[in-house]
């Protein structure tokens, strides 16, 4: 049957699914349990919440396990909100510490304590120890439930070990291998096991892990040192080296799209929200986006300012020309600035070269703003025969890119070096500051050429 069709058989006929007499609707129940977890969970978010309670608490208790990790984080409020303590419990036991951490990151002070309470000591345990890293660390995103073998296990033992845990572990291609003292030593290949005698020690063929991963390494970090060293799945330890857990590749997907998206928030001068858009609250969202906005139009105030202080200037010929000269101006930024931020992103830009990128841009720029300039010296010309008017508009677009371009490629720089993300300098920020100091290029400029 059509998904779709499906769907809305289900929520047409709550009341009929377990009656024996409706072989239709027992059908569609039955191939509503079949589908995947995730478009379950999808099609319950598009529903009203006694819908969301009907279907939720009909689930066979293994798919509802599933169905609970997929759902959006008010939905899963919601749902154990309709169970007891101990079926909460067993359903919160039955998720994976990482996701349970992932689900606790969002729960208020209150939410978290009455959830924890729930879980066996021990879960506990690792999970606050797990929540004590900063949300975008190592130490919060790791997979900690995963196989490790020690280095004078031999390959007959480690299979051994792993046919015997394997079922409640994630088992990955590289299995990292730990001394004694649960310090990480390297790794071996999962064929490495099956090539290998079984009485060959493991630490006769083990190999060096081109990086360990600091717990307290920021996410941004790690998706670039993965991706220098083309891994799909690194260690973790701490500061002496202990092995903690692994950043997995699925985990590095999530924290490239994740970084994608809070890159483009943050071009467009507007903080991330961590939610769904709509589970953010109206408010929320009025009060960041207001915030921003009021600085920026105050800070584009200056320019009313500018043109007052030199309105006999601009009072004719030279006036016409601001409107072009600004978006000019902030066209060259925007080109620069999204080639340093992406290059910063990727790695590719960095301290040992970001000289390098700053000159090869003001060369750029010397080029841009030549050929710019000559070409509106004859534009202006031609509609207005005016010399001297003609060389101040271009000497203005020279200067106006210039500086457009050296902002543009120092900002992202300057702000990487602070700690600040780099993608600020783009979108309004940057566009709002080269219209203002473009402006005034071009008034004193004209204030020197023309004496008033």
């Amino acid at each position: 049957m059509d998904p779709k069709k499906t769907f809305d058989t289900i929520k047409e006929h709550l009341d009929k699914l377990d009656q024996i007499e409706y072989p239709e609707i027992l059908k569609a129940w039955q191939d509503f349990l079949e589908y995947h977890p995730a478009d379950i969970a999808h099609f319950l978010g598009h529903c009203d919440s006694e819908t969301v309670k009907k279907i939720f608490l009909r689930l066979p208790e293994d798919l509802e396990v599933k169905v609970f990790h997929e759902l959006s984080t008010k939905l899963k409020i919601f749902c154990l909100s309709l169970l007891d303590d101990t079926e909460r419990s067993a359903l919160l036991r039955n998720l994976s510490i990482d996701d349970l951490t992932d689900f606790f990151d969002e729960l208020s002070e209150d939410e978290l304590k009455k959830y924890l309470y729930l879980l066996h000591k021990k879960d506990r345990e690792k999970v606050v120890s797990l929540l004590r890293f900063a949300p975008e660390s190592a130490g919060s995103i790791m997979h900690t439930n995963v196989i490790t073998l020690m280095e004078d296990f031999t390959v007959e033992k480690s299979i051994y070990i792993l046919q015997k845990i394997q079922p409640s572990r994630d088992l990955h291609e590289k299995i990292f291998v730990t001394n004694q003292n649960g310090e990480l030593v390297g790794y071996i290949l999962l064929a490495d096991l099956v090539l290998k005698t079984p009485k060959t020690r493991i630490s006769s063929f083990l190999r060096e892990s081109e990086i360990a991963i600091p717990v307290d390494e920021n996410q941004r970090d790690i998706a670039q040192a993965m991706k220098h060293y083309s891994l799909m799945i690194a260690p973790v330890v701490d500061q002496e080296g202990a092995f903690l857990g692994i950043i997995s590749s699925d985990t590095l997907v999530e924290i490239i799209e994740q970084e994608a998206s809070e890159d483009i928030y943050r071009m467009s001068a507007v903080t991330p929200i961590k939610r769904n858009y709509f589970e953010t609250s109206f408010a929320k969202l009025f009060s960041q986006r207001s915030t921003i906005l009021i600085i920026l139009f105050l800070l584009q105030s200056v320019s009313s300012v500018i043109l007052q202080a030199y309105e006999a200037t601009l009072a004719g010929f030279l006036g016409f020309f601001v409107t072009m000269l600004i978006s000019t101006g902030g066209n060259a930024s925007s080109q620069t600035s999204a080639l340093a931020i992406q290059g910063l992103a990727t790695g590719e830009i960095d301290a040992q070269n970001k000289s390098l990128f700053i000159k090869r841009e003001l060369m750029m720029a010397a080029a841009l703003g030549l050929v710019l300039a000559s070409l509106s010296f004859v534009r202006t010309y031609i509609g207005n025969e005016n010399l001297l008017g003609s060389a101040t508009v271009s000497l203005s677009l020279l200067m106006i890119i210039f500086f457009s371009v050296f902002l543009g490629s120092t900002m992202p720089i300057l702000l990487k070096k602070i700690g600040i993300d780099p993608a600020h300098a783009a979108g309004p920020i940057l566009a709002t500051l080269i219209d203002v100091v473009g402006l005034f290029i071009y008034c004193f400029i004209s204030k020197i050429v023309f004496g008033y």
